[in-house]
């Protein structure tokens, strides 16, 4: 493929960091926001008064300090370097800022010049960029809380089926088979393990997220996730467990891997296929 012009990298790069900066809004307050939301629902189906609450959105109220709540100037809210200036603390109370922010600042930069390398400047890699980012979000989100929120899953399993319809429209039967699969399979899962072991090994956001990944794969590809994202979980598990022994018998998300196992198939899933087809055969 054409590689964009040299002078494109540069663009994409800030842009990626911008987006990641949004998606930190995004995974600090959604939950939030859902909390609420479901405390207002509790409230009024019990017929209790209503609680008076300040406005809390994506936009209101501006980036503050979580300790002292000092606003953020706008140079220290400039992705990843207003970090590094700062050197992950506070400017008015010196409190440490999570490594968090900086992090998916990145990984929104690096998502975005991986699609842009793969697959060029098109309306296609904005689709895979958009799911890429939302499995980022989903994955934060998840090991942060553990919740799948289905405002994100549900949308990006919809995204999906436009996207096969859009530019692969051959595929849309394979999508729509991989949807049904994919959210089958865990939900086997979930169901032989709480028979056999009367405990919940994982959520039904699990399952949703699975089937929006076999809607933007097809149902030929959830092999190929089940392998990366339960190898990833496996692995990663045991060494937190043998390097943080407190954490053990603890229950781990399962979203940060199947959305990690996402974003590889969704990236270089050909080629990967290919070798893994080849090693069964």
């Amino acid at each position: 493929m054409d590689y964009p012009p040299l002078v494109l990298w540069p663009l994409v790069l800030v842009l990626g960091l911008c987006f990641g900066s949004f998606l930190n809004v995004v995974i600090t307050r959604l939950p939030v926001m859902l909390m609420k939301d479901w405390r207002a629902q509790a409230r009024d189906a019990l017929a209790l008064e209503e609680e008076p609450q300040a406005t809390f959105n994506l936009a209101t109220p501006e980036s503050m300090c979580p300790r002292c709540e000092a606003p953020i100037a706008w140079h220290d809210n400039i992705p990843l370097l207003g970090w590094l200036k700062r050197r992950g603390r506070c400017a008015q109370c010196n409190t440490p800022i999570s490594i968090q922010y900086p992090l998916v600042e990145l990984a929104g930069a690096l998502l975005a010049l991986a699609v842009v390398a793969l697959h060029g400047v098109t309306l296609e890699s904005g689709f895979i960029y958009a799911a890429c980012m939302t499995l980022l979000v989903l994955a934060v989100i998840d090991f942060r809380t553990q919740l799948l929120p289905d405002i994100l899953t549900l949308p990006l399993l919809w995204a999906g089926f436009i996207y096969q319809l859009a530019f692969q429209p051959f595929m849309l039967s394979s999508a729509v088979i991989g949807a049904i699969a994919g959210y089958l399979a865990l939900w086997s899962f979930y169901w032989l393990f709480k028979l056999v072991t009367d405990k919940e090994g994982m959520g039904y956001g699990d399952f949703k997220l699975l089937a929006a990944l076999g809607a933007w794969l097809g149902w030929s590809y959830l092999p190929l996730i089940l392998v990366l994202s339960a190898g990833l979980g496996a692995l990663i598990g045991i060494i937190v467990q043998l390097a943080l022994p407190r954490l053990r018998g603890a229950p781990m998300p399962f979203g940060p891997y199947l959305a990690l196992a996402g974003w590889v198939a969704l990236l270089v899933g050909e080629e990967l296929m290919a070798v893994y087809v080849g090693v069964l055969n």
